[in-house]
């Protein structure tokens, strides 16, 4: 079998991103990168005694991809188009027997025994993300705050942390305009990311080999659903001069990261902006008054500029309804015939605003709407879309006495072990959903209000309040914050069984017996060192560094 290999180079922190029916691939070099070749998810192996035969659903047609066992593991640092010039007997009749099982098959070149060339096609299977929002992590740091592990050691970089042991991959940051953060008391001192603290902090993201999520909030404070005011500076603009502003300072922004090196994987082109944009107002449903030319005017101003600036990124529009299926159906159809640009529906999920995760938790509830059905609708109604869900959180003390809309405390109890039951159910429900791509945990770095000397002080304060959704304890601590567990490691429980961050890395995919793996793959679990080697702990078993069973 004659194979032809040719070889695209692909650079560091340059990525190569394709568009199928079915989402988006991304190929990078780095510790994120994702090898080209076999992998699991929508590719399916049909094994030959000398060949592989694999084929890629896509909805109207199938291709054919064939090639030697051999080159199945694949170089990481380069793009291979695999050209095949011999099919060995037996071939014909197993893609008869294939053809049989297809509604529809599309060969790119057949021929059972004279020469022929087939072009292998790069794995489509949309990367997953998984992660937090560290917005505040640069904060605490600066006010001598420090974290420990399920075992009580010290975590010396929490962001590096979160990478190696915990197996994440993704890491948010919001930024705004012109923050000012404020003595405590008069404005919330966590309204801090200027321009030069997210650069720095996008740099550190990049260095660890993680995705960088950037959400603009186009605003100088808070922007959510029931606040959507425009930076001070562009107040009372025309709609025109409000969508250059965007556009502007969206590029200001961007090229400022590119120049660091801290080019942004994902972009938030405005945050939990279902109701409105820089004091444009719009509603999911049928209301008058509403101003979409206005909105969708900024929208496309500002995804123009993502794409101008950082072409590989991946835009997301989020929202802030994410049970209700009319609102998302009204709004995501807004955008998509309004001819704005993006590729991710992002969703806030947090139970005790939004409601239930799955059907069996609303059976005896009035509001039957839960999250599941939701993001399955919305695989249905956008299926060139995909899905994440950019923030999340739970309680794991105090339960929120205001302005909550649902009490899930006979699902999740609002304790330690009720907020990782809740994260263990949101990852096993999503996982399996292909629309589904992302989960990030919002404010896991949560410890307080800082831990140096003038604690109670305005210039020593992190926080005015606690939210109690972190994964750390609160109190004020000289020796380190302890990580928040349901019980102690020991010979029958690891790390994921009894702490958050560690299990969250299970929405990533599974790992096919024999396929390279990667960071985005790899069996992570509790590292160990016996007789000088490396081992990881999960569920009772022992793996190596690779991901082979011992």
């Amino acid at each position: 079998m004659q194979i032809d290999c040719k070889l695209a180079s692909n650079k560091h922190q340059t990525e190569t991103k394709q568009r199928t029916s079915h989402g988006q691939a991304r190929i990078a070099s780095g510790a994120h990168r994702e090898r080209i070749g076999i992998a699991s998810g929508e590719y399916r192996i049909i094994p030959h005694p000398i060949i592989y035969v694999v084929y890629y659903p896509v909805i109207l047609k199938f291709n054919i991809c064939i090639f030697q066992k051999k080159v199945v593991s694949l170089h990481p640092n380069y793009t291979f188009c695999i050209s095949v010039a011999y099919l060995p007997p037996g071939l014909k009749s197993e893609i008869s027997n294939l053809k049989s099982k297809m509604k529809k098959l599309s060969l790119l070149v057949f021929c059972a025994f004279a020469c022929m060339s087939i072009c292998a096609q790069e794995t489509t299977v949309p990367q997953r993300y998984v992660g937090g929002d560290i917005s505040m992590l640069p904060m605490y740091e600066q006010h001598n705050s420090y974290y420990k592990d399920v075992r009580g050691k010290k975590i010396n970089d929490l962001l590096t942390w979160f990478v190696d042991t915990c197996g994440w991959n993704t890491f948010r940051v919001r930024i705004f305009v012109n923050p000012i953060r404020q003595a405590k008391g008069a404005t919330d001192p966590s309204v801090c990311q200027d321009l030069a603290y997210v650069t720095a902090l996008g740099k550190r993201i990049k260095a660890a080999g993680a995705y960088f999520m950037l959400d603009f909030h186009y605003s100088d404070e808070w922007v959510d659903a029931t606040h959507i005011q425009a930076p001070v500076a562009w107040k009372d603009a025309s709609d025109e001069a409000m969508a250059d502003s965007v556009a502007g300072y969206t590029r200001h922004v961007l090229q400022t990261l590119n120049e660091a090196g801290a080019t942004p994987d994902l972009v938030q082109v405005g945050n939990e902006i279902m109701y409105g944009l820089c004091g444009i107002k719009v509603a999911p449903y049928n209301r008058s008054g509403d101003n979409w030319d206005g909105y969708l005017g900024l929208l496309k101003a500002g995804c123009n500029a993502v794409r101008e600036l950082c072409p590989a990124a991946q835009i997301i529009i989020h929202t802030d309804r994410p049970t209700n299926s009319g609102y998302n159906n009204y709004y995501y159809n807004k955008l998509v015939n309004g001819g704005v640009d993006f590729d991710i529906i992002g969703l806030s999920y947090y139970p005790f605003w939004h409601g239930y995760l799955t059907a069996d938790q609303v059976t005896s509830k009035s509001d039957k709407n839960h999250l599941v059905n939701a993001v399955t609708n919305l695989g249905i109604m956008f299926p060139n879309k995909q899905v994440q869900i950019v923030e999340c959180a739970y309680n794991f003390q105090y339960w929120p006495t205001s302005g909550v809309n649902f009490d899930t405390q006979d699902v999740w109890k609002c304790s330690v072990a009720g907020q990782y039951n809740f994260v263990k159910d949101l990852v096993d429900a999503l996982k399996p959903l292909e629309n589904v791509t992302g989960i990030n945990y919002w404010f896991p770095e949560e410890a307080g209000n800082g831990d140096d000397t003038n604690w109670n002080t305005s210039s020593g304060t992190v926080l005015t309040t606690w939210l109690n959704r972190g994964f750390w304890d609160e109190n004020k601590s000289t020796s380190g914050h302890a990580i928040n567990k349901t019980a102690a490691v020991s010979a029958t429980q690891t790390a994921e069984d009894v702490c958050v961050p560690y299990y969250m890395h299970n929405f990533l995919p599974d790992n096919p017996e024999g396929i390279d793996r990667t960071s985005t793959t790899i069996i992570r679990g509790e590292k160990r060192v016996e007789n000088g080697q490396i081992i990881l702990l999960r569920n009772g078993k022992k793996y190596n560094i690779l991901g082979a069973e011992l």
